[in-house]
């Protein structure tokens, strides 16, 4: 995939990285260094405006706040800091930045003024060391900046968002724009860090994140879309596409299936087959007459597949846990989805033959699917969303895409990645088929799953952005609507 992706580093990563480049260059300070940035950054967000509240926390994200606030006043910004901590308990580096302020003569704040317009807040309260909920006077504090007009500006991650999930702790600020230090971090991009954070930038401090540490977490975004995803000779027939087999549609779920189908026919697949459950299926879709709508007994026995896709409508019956467990044991890729997640976290023999598969499998849950996976509850799959991706990659040796704001996706050997397109338009049916058609599809063109999976993905939400901007979302987007603009920049991309 494109090398360009930018890296994602947890936490505990970053206090590594951040040790290591202080012991090779010690001054000046990383948090001199942010303090230039980051004033520099709230000078191009205030504008005209020279009022600017900073908000200066009792750890080093405060130390930041303080040396934001120092240039921003050398620079003729009229500047009021409020100061929640205690200046005795600072850290050494913030302590120094504190006494900064107070030597140019800065005054300190205990409220925020109820008769003052600022032009811009700088949010230094807590960074992502943040390891309990925000209470008492820091929420007061945040609770009354959320209510101030204009940009708010947040110093390496809204306060009261877990750096690491995304998570809102006991409750967040909500910025307009975030810098970030050094590298991203998970949070910042799902559940409900974009929310909180707003527009991400990242302001390196003249390091090299990635010569310090290789990163197991990436980035998607649009650079995937700058090279082809798949291309074709001119002498090329349908045989070279790939065959895909989409197994699903119980009684009253039909359409699950054939959504999925329809997704890996026009995402490039140069066959599709649809196995339909319901006890009087269709002969043929009228929207889609090229797909093949066979017996799913035949089609997971007899039919030479390249790629198959089990789960979208399926039901949980005696009849789909045999077709499960028959395609659990046939060597081409497989994406399993939907009611074959339900079935594989109900029967250990399932998941067992998950595991063991020798070609390459794909599982798309959303929370509720990957808790029964895991044995959790959904709340506990969302508190953190990167582990439960990685976790249930290796517990069942599948390339996972955990489905939701900022979608996880994980490999079987620790690497992680996180989406960034997608809006709140696919909250709705079929989007999760649609999903699986595509990766199927692309799996049977012949990519790696690597490739597929991140591809499918980002094409999937991307699909979706381009049709909300057309004005088709996202309120009332369908499934059905992405699968077009899918395959349109699916045939864009590089061009």
């Amino acid at each position: 995939m494109p090398p360009s992706f930018a890296p994602l580093y947890l936490t505990d990563e970053m206090r590594a990285l951040e040790a290591r480049a202080a012991a090779d260059r010690p001054r000046p300070s990383l948090m001199e260094r942010a303090g230039v940035a980051a004033a520099e950054r709230a000078r191009s967000l205030a504008d005209e405006g020279r009022n600017v509240l900073v908000l200066a926390g009792p750890g080093n994200n405060g130390g930041d706040a303080f040396e934001t606030a120092v240039h921003l006043k050398q620079w003729f910004y009229r500047v009021d800091v409020l100061f929640a901590g205690d200046a005795a308990r600072l850290p050494a580096d913030a302590k120094a930045a504190l006494a900064k302020w107070t030597a140019a003569d800065g005054r300190l704040l205990k409220s925020i003024p109820a008769d003052t317009r600022y032009d811009l807040v700088v949010d230094g309260l807590f960074g992502i060391g943040l390891a309990r909920a925000v209470g008492g006077r820091h929420a007061e504090i945040i609770a009354q900046a959320n209510t101030l007009p204009g940009r708010k500006l947040a110093l390496d991650t809204a306060s009261g968002i877990n750096a690491d999930t995304g998570a809102v702790m006991g409750t967040a600020l909500r910025a307009t724009h975030t810098i970030t230090f050094i590298a991203r971090k998970p949070g910042l991009f799902t559940l409900d860090g974009p929310d909180h954070c707003g527009e991400v930038i990242v302001a390196p401090l003249g390091l090299d994140a990635e010569a310090l540490a290789a990163p197991r977490g990436r980035l998607i975004d649009v650079s995937l879309l700058g090279a082809p995803l798949v291309t074709r000779r001119r002498n090329f027939h349908k045989g070279l596409a790939g065959s895909v087999g989409v197994v699903g549609g119980a009684g009253g779920m039909v359409g699950a299936a054939l959504l999925a189908g329809r997704a890996a026919l026009r995402l490039g697949a140069g066959k599709v087959f649809v196995g339909l459950l319901a006890a009087q299926p269709p002969q043929v879709d009228p929207e889609q007459l090229e797909l093949m709508l066979r017996d799913p007994q035949a089609l997971v026995g007899e039919v030479a597949l390249t790629a198959v896709a089990i789960g979208p409508g399926m039901g949980d019956d005696p009849a789909a846990q045999r077709l499960l467990a028959h395609a659990l044991r046939m060597d081409v890729p497989l994406v399993a989805d939907a009611d074959a997640l339900n079935l594989i976290a109900a029967y250990s023999v399932l998941r067992t033959a998950l595991a063991a598969r020798k070609s390459a499998t794909v599982i798309t849950p959303h929370p509720a699917e990957a808790g029964r996976l895991l044995g959790a509850s959904s709340a506990a799959v969302q508190a953190d969303r990167v582990a439960a991706a990685r976790g249930l990659a290796d517990r069942l040796k599948s390339w996972v895409a955990l489905k939701g704001n900022g979608t996880v996706l994980a490999a079987p050997d620790g690497r992680w990645w996180i989406s960034t397109s997608g809006n709140p338009g696919m909250a709705s049916a079929g989007m999760g088929d649609v999903l699986t058609g595509m990766i199927a599809s692309l799996l049977a063109q012949g990519l790696e799953p690597e490739r597929a999976l991140i591809a499918g993905v980002y094409l999937h939400g991307a699909a979706a952005d381009a049709a909300a901007a057309q004005g088709a979302g996202p309120i009332g987007l369908t499934a059905g609507e992405i699968i077009d603009a899918a395959r349109m920049l699916l045939n864009r991309a590089g061009g």
